[in-house]
């Protein structure tokens, strides 16, 4: 399996996903169709179907133009989203598959829209995991409360994206990384994983390099919102549960003017 980032917008980006024993291939969110048609050819690859983590137009506002430049194309997207151009629905724990090795899982993980699902795409024998958590679980962060509750995000984050092996690879919506690194140390000025995740981003940003992916393992490590389980996460921030924890922080990255 091999997956490439393809930058889209000006913060964006889609994936493709190749299996590279057939040249079978699906792309997450192709908001920029023709970026997306361009890595195709340059691959060789045979473009399957599109993965739509969300109904906003930055994810979803590509698909009924994909459509139309290759014809048959299958469009997932979650049940209860109401995906532009969706052909297929998907709830959680469907599962679709490419190729002749790739397996991909529909996780329901909602807060940032109602029927927002990430993908979960494993290879035989499960080898080499990857999530792609769209506006859910974003790298050293997470996506504002737009359709969904604090419990919700806490579910998805916490339980659902935190129950998948720690090496899973994280490929998220958006490059947010640096920004989140510092909202992270205002909540956990002495967390060391932290301050040399930040350093590290920063010196990627600076040469043009993506921060994606990152790993379940370092986000329970830097994401203050995959750390609301911890007492210490809670007490610095005076709250007395996760959820809480997670409201409370939420809150204050809506308001931080970093």
């Amino acid at each position: 399996m091999k997956v490439l980032h393809i930058p889209c917008l000006d913060d964006n980006y889609s994936y493709m996903i190749i299996d590279e024993t057939t040249k079978e291939a699906a792309v997450v969110d192709p908001v920029e169709p023709h970026k997306v048609l361009r890595v195709a050819q340059e691959n060789e690859v045979d473009l399957k179907f599109v993965l739509t983590t969300h109904h906003h137009w930055d994810h979803a506002g590509g698909n009924d133009k994909i459509k139309q430049l290759v014809p048959g194309i299958k469009i997932y997207g979650g049940s209860v989203d109401n995906v532009r151009g969706c052909t297929d629905k998907v709830e959680n724990g469907d599962r679709v598959s490419l190729g002749v090795d790739i397996s991909i899982l529909a996780l329901h993980t909602p807060a940032h829209t109602k029927g927002h699902i990430s993908y979960y795409v494993t290879d035989k024998e499960g080898e080499d995991p990857a999530v792609f958590t769209g506006d859910t679980l974003f790298i050293a962060g997470c996506g504002k409360f737009f359709e969904g509750t604090a419990e919700q995000m806490y579910q998805s984050l916490c339980v659902t994206l935190g129950s998948l092996p720690k090496p899973t690879l994280v490929y998220c919506g958006h490059e947010y990384t640096v920004k989140n690194l510092q909202f992270a140390l205002t909540v956990e000025p002495d967390n060391a994983k932290i301050v040399q995740k930040l350093a590290w981003a920063e010196r990627q940003r600076r040469v043009g390099l993506p921060t994606i992916p990152s790993t379940i393992q370092e986000e329970f490590e830097s994401n203050p919102f995959m750390r609301v389980d911890l007492p210490e996460v809670q007490d610095k921030v005076g709250c007395k549960s996760p959820v809480e924890a997670m409201r409370e922080i939420r809150q204050r990255k809506d308001n931080w003017k970093g």
